[in-house]
């Protein structure tokens, strides 16, 4: 017990030392903050009375060898520090306490630099799987200004290192967030990385650290062998040998539109691997590189190698051979790829029939989609655009998608169109030849869930307005409460836009809208793709069916139980200092 004549600024008088030594506990409030303070032993300790784990109080609770338990979920804390003994309840606050002239004075000032506890405890919550401690570390880092790369890195690190078999759907749905960062409300921000580290963190439960395979030892290796060892390793599924050629380019100094170019030609040396995840796993992780600048590069690229690797291949798949082979027709359209490509250099950037060709893409006839796209090449279509078009009329099987269809597929719908959107983002960063045969292959896959579009959902029409489009968006949450809703919501969302509604505000709401939903793959997949899409059709009439497509997506995922935005609503209003659980006046 200290005893002093000298008060900081920081020092507020608590309680008189013989109330607290009569009664054993008391609790108080002094400057918005209730305090606990228990007297044992001949010490006085002073700590938050809200319980860090779920806020509730810790006045009343039994102390007992410096220890006191919360009577709620039986967390235990030291008394003296407030550090818990139970990680999942994080460390509760404890205040300096001093005693003059009979007077408790308890120091209010911080005890700790709350970034570096934060980060700590995020690492905690992605060890240990923790949700409602990711939310808390989520919410805190980002009301601290750090920036949501930071804490993005902190969770890519962690899942890239920490994998049953490399890259898969928690990284890709944490990127995905990072990706939809910009077109969200400030109050989903943290929100999205929540949802997205949890789904790292579930990912990586109970995972074994990866061990990454060293580079060649000679920097004497051009690019063409390596990406020619990579190629041919991963055509034998030697994950080993496929991952030493990749850190070698790495540690070579080869570009970032080299190493792109090895893994999303690997990629396309099969036909639509994984119903396109692979590629789509790829185009994500180079897109998490590029939000931390690439910094340490070696273990996201490492994480790639077994996906693409042990993936299965659709030529293997009878849907791909019969009654139509369409591995057959492909691979003849590649050969005439090349020559295409030069036919048409005079002409690029002056190809204008788009409606013809999305036509042929979402007709029946493979013969003829392959021939329209290598016409559209010839005629000067540039990469870029022949790969929009095609995420463009993959968007539209899912736009008019009908519902009477079986509920599974709308996955079916949903996997050409992220495959499509990661060819075409690809793409945009390597236009090479190798990577245009996956535009190719994802026409095909368009093409083979035509079915599902028999008879085809009406699209909403722009005539269909209001004068007042924002009133419209009131609406959206009620839609998305109740099932089976799907064309309802494409209408309303048809009709915003139709009627001159912001894009953006649009775009805020649905992604809102998924935020509170328990967390879903292809949704977030879904989301993030149309987002994507759209803003690269330049926000025109044209885009509108690709907001509808994944509005009608969301609500047929939706509602869900929502278990995980009560945690994040948990942690969020601890966050405030809400008295959760105390009586108030």
């Amino acid at each position: 017990m200290t005893h002093t004549s000298v008060q900081p600024k920081s020092l507020v008088r608590a309680a008189s030392f013989a109330e607290l030594q009569e009664k054993g506990q008391l609790l108080v409030r002094l400057h918005q903050q209730t305090i606990a303070l228990f007297y044992s032993h001949d010490r006085i300790y002073a700590i938050d009375n809200r319980c860090p784990h779920m806020g509730f109080p810790l006045h009343g609770s039994v102390c007992k060898d410096g220890i006191v338990t919360c009577p709620w979920h039986y967390a235990r804390f030291d008394l003296a520090s407030g550090g818990t003994f139970d990680s999942w309840a994080d460390d509760v606050r404890s205040f300096p306490v001093q005693i003059e002239n009979g007077e408790i004075w308890i120091d209010l000032a911080p005890q700790v630099d709350a970034k570096t506890h934060q980060q700590q405890r995020l690492q905690d919550g992605l060890e240990q799987g923790i949700s409602l401690v990711i939310a808390k570390s989520a919410i805190a880092l980002l009301d601290l200004g750090v920036q949501p790369t930071e804490t993005f890195q902190v969770g890519l690190t962690f899942g890239t290192r920490y994998h049953k078999a490399g890259w898969d759907t928690g990284l890709t749905m944490l990127t995905c967030m990072m990706n939809i960062m910009p077109y969200l409300d400030e109050s989903d921000r943290p929100r999205a990385l929540y949802q997205g580290l949890s789904a790292v963190a579930r990912d990586s439960a109970s995972a074994p650290p990866h061990f990454r395979v060293h580079p060649l030892p000679t920097a004497n290796l051009d690019f063409p062998t390596l990406k020619a060892w990579f190629r041919q390793f991963i055509e034998q599924r030697d994950n080993e040998a496929a991952e030493r050629c990749l850190m070698t380019a790495v540690q070579s100094g080869m570009s970032r539109t080299q190493i792109a170019s090895m893994l999303f030609t690997a990629a396309t040396d099969h036909r639509y691997l994984d119903v396109g995840h692979v590629l789509d796993f790829i185009n994500k992780a180079l897109e998490a590189l590029d939000a931390i600048d690439w910094q340490e590069p070696e273990p996201v690229l490492a994480s790639l190698v077994a996906p693409l690797a042990n993936a299965t291949r659709m030529e293997e798949s009878s849907s791909w051979r019969y009654p139509v082979d369409l591995v057959a027709i492909l691979l003849t359209a590649f050969e005439q790829l090349p020559a295409a490509l030069e036919s048409g250099q005079s002409q690029r950037g002056n190809w204008t029939q788009p409606t013809e060709l999305i036509s042929v893409l979402l007709g029946d006839n493979p013969q003829a989609i392959a021939d329209s796209l290598l016409n559209a090449v010839r005629s000067g279509c540039t990469e870029v655009q022949l790969a929009q078009i095609v995420a463009y009329a993959a968007a539209l099987r899912v736009a008019r998608f009908n519902t009477n269809n079986d509920h599974g597929d709308w996955n079916s719908a949903h996997h050409p169109f992220t495959f499509a959107n990661a060819v075409h983002q690809g793409i945009r960063r390597v236009p090479t030849v190798e990577l245009l045969r996956g535009v190719f292959n994802a026409a095909m896959s368009v093409y083979l869930n035509r079915f599902l579009n028999v008879p085809p959902a009406r699209l909403p029409q722009p005539k269909d307005t209001v004068a007042d489009p924002e009133s419209l968006l009131s609406s959206l949450p009620e839609l998305l409460d109740r099932q089976q809703q799907v064309n309802e919501t494409g209408r309303l969302v048809a009709q915003y836009l139709y009627s001159g509604g912001q894009p953006e505000r649009l775009m805020a709401i649905l992604a809102k809208l998924m935020l509170r939903e328990n967390r879903d793959f292809h949704v977030i997949q879904s989301v993030e793709a149309a987002f994507r899409l759209y803003t690269q059709l330049s926000e025109s009439y044209e885009g509108v069916p690709v907001l509808v497509a994944t509005a009608r997506y969301l609500a047929a995922h939706a509602p869900t139980m929502r278990s995980q935005e009560q945690t994040y609503m948990m942690a969020y209003r601890l966050h405030r200092g809400d008295r959760l659980f105390e009586e108030t006046e």
